[in-house]
């Protein structure tokens, strides 16, 4: 099986991703950040999904951007938004959080001898986020394969992205369709220790969205 690595953040996002790099052959190396976010109850989730869906390896990198701040996620003086999705880009966009985490899935891609990275952005039912953009995935994937000493040499990276187009209703009929138990994972930028989640922060608004269009139910469990 050929080595591929995804990035897997616990959500419901990612883990469609890898259940989707799992149905296309490859043996999935899992990449997730404690990246200094609110809260730890994602990363449970991710080391949940990752022995779930049978993962052949699973690394939590410790980055700490709270360092930095400048999110909702990453500095407790920015309050998440809960009173519904807005237009522009929120305040729970992470400076350049993309590009790093690609940026340390391509060094170990390249370690591992993998052409191929798997990410779960999009750009339909998403939260505004630049760097969830198709034109951001292509513009990455060039850069990649202008940084690396595999690329140069004939090995060629391929940045997947298969989620991009779709609809929130579309990616969970996917993953269902794949086996993914939802009830695994947490996309709530507010959970508690248990993951359980807000109900009212634009992820969670956009995550039952997506349950109610698919007609399947929705096992995301709520703050009393």
């Amino acid at each position: 099986m050929k080595p591929a690595v995804v990035l897997l953040s616990g959500g419901l996002d990612s883990a469609t991703c890898l259940a989707i790099a799992g149905s296309h052959g490859f043996s999935c190396h899992c990449l997730s950040f404690d990246y200094g976010q609110r809260h730890r109850a994602e990363l449970r989730a991710a080391e949940r999904v990752a022995r779930a869906l049978g993962a052949a390896e699973h690394r939590i990198l410790g980055l700490d951007l709270a360092q930095f701040g400048g999110s909702a996620l990453t500095d407790p003086r920015i309050a998440v938004p809960t009173g519904g999705v807005q237009p522009g880009i929120p305040v729970t966009y992470v400076p350049a959080r993309n590009t790093v985490m690609l940026s340390l899935a391509l060094a170990w891609a390249e370690v591992l001898g993998s052409r191929d990275i798997f990410v779960g952005v999009n750009a339909v039912d998403y939260s505004g986020y630049p760097d969830c953009r198709p034109d951001y995935i292509a513009a990455f994937e060039t850069m990649a394969n202008l940084a690396t000493r595999a690329a140069v040499e004939g090995a060629r990276l391929t940045i997947h992205a298969p989620l991009i187009e779709l609809s929130k209703a579309g990616i969970i009929r996917t993953g269902a369709g794949l086996g993914v138990d939802y009830a695994l994972t947490v996309s709530c930028y507010r959970a508690d220790g248990g993951g359980n989640a807000c109900g009212v922060c634009d992820s969670c608004r956009l995550r039952a969205a997506g349950f109610a269009a698919s007609g399947l139910p929705d096992p995301t469990r709520y703050l009393a």
